[in-house]
């Protein structure tokens, strides 16, 4: 691997993550919170002056059109490290240790949604909207952010697109990657300022509002209220995040090409869309029979918080509507299943992905076929194609590894608390 071309395209979305980090300075000045300015101040100094060091360590390798597969891997790797470190430099300047200051950023901007937060009252609005604003940017994806935006990755970043891609296969549905990364944000903003301005009309604070949004969409979690959106206690409010939950959830490119194409068959003839949409569905009804007769909740308020529970934790989004940790072992049950599975390939949701789940139960159907006819010749389609066997190869391989990941982890932790 050639260092300094990595070392350029690292320099080049430092420099740029410096300048987005000067954003929570207008919230600061907005709440006459002043003390909040020289955090951010600090952080993008970092980002930036380290970005040109980069760049300045590398000017031989200012043309990053021939980047290799292993270099852009390491780039995107090295990016999400850099980032998270320098995330967590504004939580230092609260009185949040370095280890807490680190979990709080990666937890941002993997979308995690996972906090070491239990006094929300010591901690300013400008504090907040940087935790919501982080994990926003990273639900989508940084390395999609500045292909769309900077145009020196206008050819190798192709090769980064494709390698933070979340899904089994490549998707580009413009002519340009650029283009196309600017499709996604666009969709993803767009989705934003709705939800943005639909709780504000059902009564959210606008600076909650703003926060919760950015968090729905990103599937993250991060909410300003210590109660997550139980706290404000409104089931209009709560209808709405589970909307945009929903399509939080879904391929953001397949709702562009719906937004173009303004049909319907454009998303109910999508395998992983409808497949997606079938485990929501049944998973929420199930859930919310097991509510009404284990848990005697009303029919309604067991439907409503069914499906946002249901699509909180298959999108990883993490919000909570109730306590589910009173709900009976049944209910558990489901939405443990849930948490097995996530979102759609191409959206903000975290999991193995629908996708995935899909070619997998694809992939067993047809060994059972197979062993039942050893002379039929059986292929696995998605959407009428033809899957090949380098994706099926490399989606089963995803599969075990997760799990293997999954089944050591569980085990490391188990023999800590131990």
């Amino acid at each position: 691997m050639r260092i300094s071309y990595i070392l350029n395209a690292l320099g080049l979305v430092l420099i740029y993550f410096g300048v987005v980090i000067l954003t929570p300075i207008l919230v600061a000045l907005i709440y006459k919170d002043y003390a909040s300015i020289l955090p951010f101040l600090a952080s993008s100094a970092v980002s930036i002056l380290t970005g040109y060091c980069f760049r300045k360590s590398s000017e031989d390798a200012k043309n990053l059109n021939d980047l290799k597969k292993t270099e852009a891997l390491f780039i995107v790797a090295l990016t999400w490290v850099a980032i998270s470190i320098i995330t967590a430099i504004p939580y230092l300047f609260y009185g949040v240790t370095f280890i807490n200051a680190v979990f709080e950023a990666v937890s941002g901007v993997t979308t995690t949604g996972a906090t070491i937060l239990t006094d929300f009252s010591q901690y300013p609005k400008t504090f907040f909207f940087w935790r919501s604003m982080s994990q926003w940017i990273g639900g989508m994806g940084i390395i999609v952010l500045f292909i769309a935006v900077l145009p020196q990755f206008a050819v190798a970043g192709r090769q980064m697109f494709f390698t933070e891609a979340p899904g089994p296969t490549e998707e580009k549905f413009t002519p340009r990657i650029r283009h196309t990364a600017t499709a996604l944000w666009g969709v993803y903003i767009l989705l934003t300022i709705l939800e943005v301005i639909f709780l504000y009309l059902a009564g959210m604070p606008m600076f909650d509002a703003v926060c919760n949004s950015f968090s729905t969409l990103a599937a993250g979690g991060f909410s300003p209220h210590p109660e997550s959106i139980m706290g404000y206690h409104s089931s209009t409010i709560t209808w709405i995040v589970t909307f945009f939950m929903f399509f939080a959830g879904a391929n953001f490119a397949l709702q562009y090409k719906f937004l173009v194409s303004r049909k319907l068959k454009t998303i109910t003839t999508n395998s992983e869309f409808m497949f997606y949409f079938s485990i929501v569905m049944i998973a929420s009804l199930l859930l919310s029979g097991f509510l009404v007769l284990e848990n005697n909740y009303h029919i309604a308020s067991g439907i409503r918080d069914s499906f946002f529970q249901i699509l909180s934790i298959i999108t990883t989004t993490g919000f909570a509507s109730k306590d589910f940790e009173l709900w009976s072992v049944s209910a558990k049950v489901i939405l443990f299943m849930m948490m097995l599975i996530g979102g759609c390939a191409g959206s903000a949701g975290g999991g193995l992905k629908v996708v995935r789940v899909l070619l997998g139960f694809k992939y067993m159907k047809r060994e059972i076929a197979q062993t039942l006819h050893p002379k039929a010749v059986l292929s696995i389609k998605l959407d009428r194609m033809i899957v090949s066997h380098d994706v099926l190869r490399q989606t089963l391989g995803f599969i075990m590894f997760y799990f293997s990941i999954l089944i050591f982890s569980s085990l490391a932790v188990s023999i800590i608390e131990g």
